[in-house]
């Protein structure tokens, strides 16, 4: 389907060879971004010495096959990644630049400029603080201190034993009206105190 499609944008008659060698590479470059490896190769080539579950990288190669092209769609194959995978190590971004055609470079490149991608493997239940301007002035660093606490004493960035606490600090989620904001996955606690720490732990354990 996809080639047929890339066929018919450049029917017509040409008698110039370099324009012919123009459009066949132009075609190319489409089916390219059109068609996955998986599609390809009628299968998907799962990371030397991969460590993570093989029906993750299968689930990651479907949804970049829905994609309409791979252009300017490596933010959202990288939260698609995320989502499945809990992060982002190496292993998998080295599968997310195989399956887009992007350097390696690009791909660390995206992560690493957006707060919300992580490297490093979160708990179950996600706990991200935001310490934007408005929330840090109204005491998130308390909060973020309590939260440490309660939750045994780790650091920023680390999970707990049991895997089902991990604390990260966010830049600003846009939602100063809320200050102090607390999110835990998708459920965002707003206007949190030190002393709401305890009984918003309680709801996950």
């Amino acid at each position: 389907m996809a080639r047929r499609a890339a066929d018919d944008m450049f029917v017509g008659f040409f008698v110039n060879p370099a324009q012919i060698r123009y459009l066949a590479i132009k075609k190319e470059r489409i089916i390219n971004m059109q068609t996955s490896t998986c599609q390809k190769s009628g299968g998907c080539k799962i990371p030397d010495r991969a460590t993570l579950p093989k029906e993750l990288y299968q689930k990651l190669a479907a949804f970049v096959d829905t994609l309409p092209q791979k252009e300017g769609h490596l933010v959202t194959v990288l939260h698609k990644a995320q989502s499945l995978f809990g992060y982002l190590p190496r292993e998998v971004l080295e599968f997310v630049a195989q399956q887009m055609g992007d350097p390696l470079a690009k791909v660390y490149g995206v992560v690493s400029f957006y707060t919300f991608f992580t490297q490093i493997p979160k708990g179950k239940y996600p706990i991200s603080i935001c310490m934007g301007t408005a929330c840090f002035v109204v005491g998130a660093e308390k909060v973020v201190d309590s939260f440490q606490k309660q939750l045994g004493g780790i650091e920023v960035s680390e999970v707990t034993p049991d895997g089902k606490f991990s604390i990260d600090c966010l830049r600003c989620v846009g939602a100063c009206a809320l200050a102090p904001v607390v999110m835990i996955g998708e459920k965002v606690y707003a206007k949190v105190t030190p002393d709401m720490v305890k009984g918003i732990i309680a709801d996950f354990s």
